[in-house]
């Protein structure tokens, strides 16, 4: 039988896969066999959190929201779930984001959404 000489391409695949773990420190960035399952592991981690990253920075929103909305000279004369219940059958649609974003850098601006809301509870036939 002849004798094959192998090719570059194995050596190829796993040099891409040492790139892929070279911040892994120990035998996570050495052996081939260890390389392949801890990659799997990496990104499996990475899909997962991508997820919570979006559950966690809406909860982070929602928290400004409602202590910007509650923080307030009158004392306590709203929640977060009224406030966004009132948003909706006003029909002013504003995502948390920026509700938040408005609750740090411009708090008059949020009250003076919160009193818009709250001048239509009271008066809402002149709409």
């Amino acid at each position: 039988m002849t004798r094959v000489r192998r090719g570059y391409i194995a050596r190829r695949r796993r040099k891409k896969m040492r790139l892929f773990v070279s911040s892994f420190r120990g035998a996570h960035s050495k052996t081939i066999r260890i390389i392949a399952q801890q990659k799997i592991r990496a990104l499996f981690s990475a899909h997962r959190d991508r997820d919570k990253k979006k559950r966690d920075f809406r909860r982070l929103w929602i928290t400004r929201i409602n202590a910007a909305i509650r923080e307030t000279e009158r004392g306590v004369y709203y929640s977060y779930s009224k406030f966004i219940k009132d948003l909706y059958t006003r029909q002013l649609i504003l995502n948390r984001k920026i509700l938040a974003q408005i609750a740090i850098l411009n708090k008059n601006c949020l009250y003076s959404i919160s009193d818009e809301i709250e001048d239509w509870k009271e008066a809402p036939e002149m709409i």
